[in-house]
């Protein structure tokens, strides 16, 4: 075990969302943005046209600045956070994943280097090289995403990993090719709305009226086909999962569908307004409002995604407070909940000194305080402002004496939505005590 990161008020899980939520703006532009951009360029070569080079140049020049600064820093904020709130999970994830990993990094590279090359090399090569480079980029970059979807999409549907641990049984998991297929197309819409920003900065009207037209046709067709494969992929969802969205026993879960959906709809009916039936009426702030919605919705869509698999960072293996649930035979590894029932889960805390390793009526509080840590603070603030602030949640529940506190904590796995706690009879009773100081302060 590693110390845990508590993030006041906001919880870790929460910060990642965050990130994550805005990486997909340029990670998913980045890999659409360019299919757009080589077919007008085609488009500019075969009819002689360019004038439509002027916007492609310039919708390069942002890729590469969006895409790759500010889509690498978030990329590096989701590796620091993800890392520092759930080192267990990604330790899990990069054992299994290593290879896929190394070998998306080796075409995130390729994205790298032709990103540059391309933009640099205008007018500098012939027309059919200049091509090749553009063509280069978009395949490496959708590669990078065929490769990315597998591992997100291990961690609800694991599949037949759970049986025979085989890298590719994991990879090609239920929910794989739903969505793959959904990202595929909705990077079009996302690219599709940066192209009608960009465009509204043209000065030749013709010019801006044809792109315009053009980036709401891909924006709408991307966003329509991108709703159905998400259909598809809500319909692939394993039957917990299911029933925490359409059962109503996690009923935040619909609400964030809701906002999603919301998102995708404001976004096309702009693309059908001012992309397609009034292209004049297309500006940039009315196109970077529209971008700000759709943000929303992305994030909507993301923490649904990663509320579905709940109480799991992977599901049916690894618990959200990163303790090892389950057996599995094929790696060797064993479920780590009946030894920390019986040894005790501080035990397992190198960092911590020997004094704080068992609890004692002298350090109970502190003991409890470090529990807590461990396995509610990845999702609950322990605060009374806060995302799902604990304190709150327990006065809901009319808990406020430790020993009924404990007695919660115990009962705990009878929520499917709930990791089990997870300690001796004593650490229990410590978090349990620790917990009544939150309720009476």
């Amino acid at each position: 075990m590693y110390p845990v990161w508590v993030v006041p008020y906001l919880t870790s899980g929460l910060v990642i969302g965050l990130i994550a939520s805005f990486h997909i703006l340029p990670s998913h532009l980045a890999v659409g943005a360019f299919w757009f951009n080589v077919y007008l360029e085609r488009k500019a070569y075969r009819e002689k046209r360019p004038e439509l080079l002027s916007f492609i140049k310039r919708y390069t020049l942002l890729i590469l600045i969006f895409c790759f600064v500010f889509g690498s820093l978030s990329g590096v904020g989701i590796w620091y956070a993800a890392t520092v709130s759930s080192p267990r999970g990604i330790s899990a994830l990069i054992h299994n994943y290593v290879w896929g990993w190394a070998t998306e990094w080796v075409f995130f590279l390729i994205e790298v280097a032709t990103i540059y090359v391309y933009y640099y090399t205008f007018g500098k090569v012939d027309e059919r090289t200049h091509l090749r480079i553009g063509y280069l980029y978009a395949v490496a970059a959708w590669i990078s995403m065929i490769i990315i979807t597998g591992i997100l999409a291990f961690m609800l549907t694991p599949g037949r990993w759970l049986e025979t641990g085989r890298f590719f049984d994991g990879f090609f998991n239920p929910t794989y090719w739903p969505q793959l297929a959904a990202r595929t197309t909705l990077m079009f819409g996302i690219a599709g709305l940066y192209a009608l920003a960009v465009v509204a900065t043209l000065k030749h009207a013709e010019v801006r009226r044809e792109i315009t037209r053009l980036a709401g046709l891909w924006g709408s067709a991307g966003l329509l086909l991108g709703g159905l494969f998400s259909a598809w992929y809500l319909k692939k969802l394993p039957p917990e999962a299911a029933d925490f969205l359409f059962g109503g026993t996690l009923p935040y879960l619909k609400t964030l569908l809701y906002v999603a959906v919301a998102g995708w709809g404001v976004t096309l009916l702009y693309f059908l307004i001012f992309g397609l039936a009034a292209p004049r009426a297309n500006t940039l702030f009315g196109a970077l409002a529209v971008l700000v919605v759709l943000f929303l919705g992305i994030f909507a869509g993301e923490g649904l995604r990663e509320g579905l698999r709940r109480p799991y960072i992977i599901a049916g293996f690894m618990y959200g407070h990163q303790v090892v649930g389950t057996d599995l035979p094929a790696k060797g590894i064993k479920s780590e909940v009946e030894e920390l029932n019986e040894r005790g889960y501080l035990s397992r805390l190198g960092y911590l000194p020997p004094a704080l390793r068992h609890p004692t009526e002298e350090n109970r509080l502190e003991t409890g305080r470090i529990l807590v840590a461990h396995q509610c603070a990845n999702c609950h603030a322990l605060t009374r402002r806060g995302v799902r602030s604990l304190p709150r949640l327990l006065e809901g529940l009319g808990m406020t004496d430790p020993e009924d506190l404990a007695g919660f904590l115990e009962g705990l796995d009878g929520y499917p939505y709930m990791p089990p706690f997870v300690g001796t009879e004593e650490e229990r009773l410590a978090a349990g005590a620790f917990l009544s100081t939150l309720v009476n302060p």
